[in-house]
């Protein structure tokens, strides 16, 4: 009798016969969808175990299952735990010496204890710690002597590190690179120090009170090693501070004075020194013509200028500074609404290998300037057009420029379809397009960007009335859309939007506010297909307790706003905040706070939520809009309806 084969003789796999580093290759090419590598590991043991050790970022959204997953991926050396809800002390008692990257920005509650758990990390080079606002410099201290290798730390807006602890990152930290200081209570006392640092390139005293130029002229030397100052905001720092802060610097590249001290002739001429300088921002500053003169006179190198809203910017000064700087590749004028046609006129003849425009609100400028931008400007990757008077021709000449990756066109009545087409069929790199209120948009210009644009990834349609489902069905094609805002679009329903579902499977942020034909029969294939979504605005839709209670399946769900929903009940809103155990913002009507139990948002808000409650009463679109014309102007609608 023939002897039956063993059932625990072993099955031979292909895979076991590739080295890890040709398996590790493989999954470099998973980048395309976060869930991809999470498929690749359940296959099998084998190939669970590979994706183990390939993994190097790690960035979780819940801190809870933190050292489970330390030891899943145990050669993890980027950990980002900047969208984790309540970081606590205790949490970070597992952080591993193999670190390199750490970013805790926004942990609040992360106090002394904490640093000591990540000064443990010998190895640490890169430290993020924006907002942690409870650590002292007691805690810095911690970190300054343990993780000797930092080259980048950021301190922005830690309220309670002043000198002290600045001062002993300085002189324990000596291959600091980068440094972020904002907003902190800090004096020259420590700057002379920070200064000292040999290996110093990019420094950010951004909102930091306490430097005058008194502080700064005590300075007896500068840091030659510096490339980039960030200044903004530094009110009590004129041209008599900056030129003592940069005598020696004669390698900075890169300076930012917004909402700053004035920019005239004295300020522009402490510039002369810097012949390396390539980059300014003077956001919100007050400007001269002679100042931005003397700019065009001495800063030979300067290939990127920020004017955003700058008072003061005239024909007169643009036109002088960019007919002389030819060279300028980046060129912000957002709200200088003096300028005219004359303006562009000069900064399409003189500055043709511009990539980035930004005339956000240039309301003067006439729709024949526009035309000037496309026959000239070729080389843009980026323009922001937002209320202006651009028209069909103007669209029409823009779409030459094949290169664009960004185009906004927000609040820009004379646009149709008719010009819109042209962009679809020419500039297939397009990956950002913003229509916002753009009311002659319909769906046949949005089939052309679907069409040509394949790689788009953000697409803003709000308020566009005209747009139906064909639209949403014609941008399912495009797989790589990660945001949708289409809020006021009442032709919109649950059909398009279930195509969008299926369809963008890396769709994080969704906007279907006052679509009011979308109901649960399409949160129900958006719960299903969509697990990337991060944020979602339901309000003024008829989605109801089955809608919201779907949306538990999204494991990744933090931010969710829910006003107005007419088919919402108490109970239904409960049990769908219960479920969804990732969230870190719920936006909701007054109304509720009485009628949830408290134990249940108080449970909520220990798990990290922040609820936020709005009491408003229930406004159709136009009234609204009417209401919004008529405090904000046309300006400042896109900012409101963003807040809300």
């Amino acid at each position: 009798m023939k002897k039956q084969k063993s059932m625990t003789e072993p099955i031979f796999n292909r895979f076991d016969l590739l080295s890890d580093e040709i398996v590790f290759l493989i999954l470099d090419f998973l980048n395309d969808d976060p869930l991809d590598k999470k498929s690749f590991s359940l296959v099998c043991k084998s190939f669970h175990a590979i994706e183990s050790r390939h993994r190097k970022i790690l960035k979780p959204l819940r801190s809870e299952h933190l050292a489970k997953v330390l030891i899943r991926f145990p050669f993890i050396s980027y950990l980002d735990l900047s969208l984790c809800p309540r970081i606590t002390d205790s949490s970070l008692g597992v952080i591993s010496g193999n670190l390199v990257e750490i970013d805790l920005s926004n942990a609040t509650d992360l106090k002394d204890l904490a640093a000591a758990s990540i000064a443990e990390a010998k190895n640490l080079e890169k430290l993020w710690l924006v907002r942690c606002k409870s650590i002292t410099d007691i805690g810095i201290g911690c970190i300054a002597v343990g993780c000797r290798k930092l080259k980048l730390l950021s301190l922005k807006w830690c309220f309670g590190v002043g000198d002290l602890g600045v001062g002993l990152i300085a002189v324990k930290c000596k291959e600091i690179r980068s440094l972020d200081l904002s907003y902190l209570p800090i004096t020259n006392k420590c700057l002379l120090q920070v200064l000292e640092l040999q290996h110093l390139e990019d420094l950010v005293l951004e909102g930091c009170f306490g430097i005058d130029d008194d502080s700064l002229t005590a300075l007896k030397q500068g840091c030659t090693s510096l490339e980039t100052l960030d200044m903004s905001s530094c009110q009590n720092v004129s041209h008599v501070g900056l030129s003592s802060l940069t005598s020696a610097a004669g390698c900075l590249r890169h300076l930012s004075l917004s909402y700053g001290s004035r920019v005239d002739l004295a300020l522009a001429d402490s510039l002369q020194k810097l012949s390396l300088l390539q980059s300014i921002k003077l956001d919100g500053s007050q400007v001269t013509c002679s100042g931005l003169k003397a700019i065009g006179n001495w800063c030979a190198s300067l290939t990127e200028l920020s004017l955003s809203k700058c008072s003061g910017v005239t024909d007169e000064g643009l036109s002088s500074l960019v007919t002389k700087r030819v060279d300028l590749r980046k060129l912000d004028v957002t709200c200088c609404r003096t300028i005219t046609c004359a303006s562009v006129a000069h900064i399409t003849n003189s500055c043709t290998s511009l990539t980035s425009l930004r005339m956000e609100s240039c309301t003067t400028v006439s729709a024949e300037a526009f035309v000037l931008i496309g026959q000239r400007c070729q080389f843009l990757e980026e323009l922001d057009l937002t209320e202006n008077n651009i028209d069909d021709e103007g669209l029409k000449s823009i779409s030459r420029c094949s290169q664009l990756a960004s185009l906004k066109l927000g609040i820009c009545p004379n646009i149709t379809d008719k010009g819109l087409i042209h962009i679809g069929i020419c500039c297939s790199k397009l990956k950002e397009l913003d229509l916002y209120r753009s009311a002659g948009i319909t769906d046949l210009s949005i089939l052309a960007i679907a069409r040509g644009c394949t790689v788009i990834e953000t697409i803003n349609i709000a308020y566009c009335k005209n747009i139906t489902d064909r639209s949403l069905v014609s941008l399912s094609k495009c797989s790589k859309l990660n945001t949708l805002e289409s809020r006021g679009c009442p032709l919109i329903t649950s059909f398009g939007l279930s195509a969008v579902a299926m369809g963008c499977k890396q769709l994080t942020k969704l906007d279907i506010k006052n679509c009011q034909n979308i109901d649960d029969t399409g949160m129900i294939p958006l719960a299903h297909f969509s697990q990337n979504l991060r944020q979602i605005n339901l309000s003024y839709t008829s989605v109801t307790d089955v809608g919201l209670l779907s949306l538990a399946s999204v494991s990744c769900l933090q931010i969710m706003t829910v006003l107005h929903l007419e088919g919402l009940t108490p109970s239904g809103l409960a049990a769908a905040l219960l479920a969804c155990g990732g969230l870190t913002k719920v936006k909701l009507q007054a109304s509720f706070k009485a009628l949830l139990p408290p134990t249940i948002i108080e449970h909520l808000e220990s798990r990290g939520c922040v609820f936020q409650w709005r009491d408003k009463v229930f406004q159709t679109d136009r009234l609204r809009s009417k209401i919004l014309e008529t405090t904000v102007g046309r300006g400042g609608m896109k900012q409101f309806h963003d807040m809300v």
